[in-house]
């Protein structure tokens, strides 16, 4: 039997084996083994130079129920045009709580090194799902040299590249300027003398935080654009929300404020405060979205949140000392007008 352009077979699979273990199988014995960096599978293979055929066979394990998962192994050997080859004696089995696929392939002449995806996702209604997007699912793919042996794991490039400039700026800007300008505003008006630099400060942070998160923003929409077939629709609604508010609130800052001692200016202020705390609530929680989704290491997720932690004490800490003065200005305020009222009575 002869297939073209890619290898492709659903089956179901289960536990955990050692690729040292797997050079034989109970069909054929396999003179090279290799565990592949992710999902758990081990690719093993004969190459036979003279006839430039290779006998491989993909195996799966770590799912337990057979009929809820499908597993795929496929290669590209020339990565651009005519991607036809002829594939033989495809097969599959199920022992020993594992699945193998068995093919045997012909590689083009003078072709040694191919390129290779594995894949796993759910079954629905009998059908193959969608496999994850994210982690080691976007991670299982790479090059196999069936005469030397060597096996590399394709990083980066430009896609993955540009999903780390979009984390990192949006990150940097509307998870972390952005709560830190609220904090500016709310806060260093109390210290004397801090007026009108608080305010400028506070400007300053803000406009820098909303053009950088410009460009974060751009570089999403367009990664969303060029990566039709996996769409983060949570994410990608929350970021345009996010901006659209951010756009709001710096459109409104600029062109509509009035004056402190307008009649309208308490309405502005409900307004800005809304839309600005609105903003980082959504933003923060977007950028914990974005961690989920890139996937970047436990030490990421875990550095963002112990600062946002930080600035929550450091806010309740804050708020504490603003409504203290508050009050004792207050106190201090009733005290001195019963002393003028006092005093009024005593000299009249």
């Amino acid at each position: 039997m002869a297939l073209y352009k890619f290898l492709f077979l659903t089956v179901v699979f289960s536990t955990i084996y050692s690729c040292t273990a797997h050079y034989s199988t109970s069909a054929k014995n396999f003179a090279a083994c290799t565990e592949l960096p992710v999902l758990n599978s081990t690719l093993s293979w004969n190459y036979y130079t003279s006839s430039n055929r290779v006998e491989i066979a993909f195996r799966k394990s770590g799912i337990d129920d057979y009929n809820s998962r499908w597993i795929a192994w496929a290669i590209n050997p020339t990565s651009t045009g005519n991607l036809s080859f002829p594939v033989y004696d495809v097969s599959a089995t199920y022992e020993n709580n594992s699945v193998t696929i068995f093919a045997t392939l012909e590689l083009p002449s003078n072709t040694t090194t191919v390129n290779h995806v594995w894949q796993e996702g759910p079954i629905s209604g009998d059908l193959p799902s969608i496999h994850g997007s994210s982690g080691d699912n976007v991670m299982s793919f790479g090059t196999v040299d069936f005469l030397s042996g060597k096996i590399e794991t394709i990083k980066g490039g430009k896609g993955m590249v540009l999903k780390n400039v979009h984390g990192v700026l949006c990150a940097v800007s509307w998870g972390i300027m952005m709560p830190i300008g609220v904090m500016i505003a709310r806060y260093m008006k109390l210290l004397n003398g801090a007026d009108p630099a608080w305010f400028y400060i506070h400007v300053t942070c803000q406009s820098l935080g909303y053009l950088v998160g410009i460009i974060g923003w751009g570089t999403g929409m367009y990664l969303g654009a060029q990566s039709s077939g996996i769409q983060y629709k949570g994410h990608r609604c929350i970021g345009i929300t996010v901006f659209c508010l951010a756009t709001t609130q710096v459109l409104v800052g600029m062109l509509l404020r009035p004056k402190k001692d307008h009649k309208y200016r308490i309405f502005w202020n409900i307004f800005h405060y809304c839309i600005g705390y609105g903003t980082i609530i959504l933003s923060i929680w977007n950028v914990f979205k974005g961690i989920g989704i890139l996937e970047p290491g436990k030490k990421w997720k875990e550095g963002y949140m112990s600062f946002i932690i930080a600035l929550a004490c450091l806010a309740l800490i804050f708020e504490a000392i603003k409504w203290y003065s508050v009050l004792r200005r207050r106190k201090n305020e009733s005290q001195k007008t019963l002393d003028d009222e006092a005093t009024g009575e005593q000299a009249s």
